[in-house]
């Protein structure tokens, strides 16, 4: 089955099991009303599993001493952490993070040559498990946040280009997450969110 591909529409699903997991930061994150979140971004990791993606969102990287990461976590076995709450302001995408959670789903990605112009495809599908339970999270977040309307793809809103490290002359796209594995969708239609590409709001900060 190609990642787009439908099967109907999709029941509501009791609210996933929510591991509780906060970074040690989260309490120096700013903090905001659930009334200003209108928008998900989907991530993956690019990392090979949940424990390197740990230890990279402990990393401190800003000057209050906070650093990168989504809000949620999603093992492919569909095991869903919980780093950020979601009245905080996590980094995850640039220009967006004031309105949005970000939702990282585990996944190789193009680990570990992510800028490497001959490694640019991306290839791990996404586990039904894993799946699953993302699309019970996102309809358990629009019950809980009645302003959440919008998903996109952190390709779709961060579309600025790199230098590729195998060729100076050449360009590859910072991010490419989640990817063309990524089921558009099956979480399109089991969540009732909208898609949306590109400028959809004026950026409030550049971290993510």
């Amino acid at each position: 089955m190609s990642p787009d591909a439908t099967t109907g529409p999709t029941p509501d699903l009791p609210p996933p099991s929510v591991h509780v997991w906060p970074l040690p930061y989260e309490s120096l994150l700013g903090e905001r009303p659930a009334s200003d979140i209108d928008l998900v971004v989907m991530h993956c990791t690019e990392l090979p599993d949940l424990a390197m993606a740990r230890e990279y969102g402990e990393r401190q990287q800003h000057e209050r001493g906070t650093g990168n990461s989504g809000h949620y976590y999603i093992d492919r076995d569909g095991a869903v952490h919980l780093w950020v709450r979601p009245t905080r302001i996590a980094h995850h995408t640039r220009g967006y993070n004031p309105r949005s959670i970000g939702i990282e789903l585990v996944n190789t990605g193009r680990y570990p040559d992510w800028y490497d112009s001959r490694r640019q495809a991306m290839t791990e599908p996404y586990p039904d498990a894993q799946l699953d339970a993302l699309v019970a999270l996102l309809q358990a977040l629009r019950r809980d946040l009645p302003q959440l309307r919008f998903v996109a793809g952190h390709e779709d809103l961060d579309v600025a280009e790199v230098e590729a490290t195998d060729d100076a002359t050449l360009k590859v796209w910072r991010k490419r997450d989640p990817g063309t594995q990524f089921p558009w969708a099956r979480v399109v239609e089991g969540t009732g969110l909208e898609r949306i590409r590109g400028d959809v709001g004026p950026p409030h900060d550049r971290a993510g």
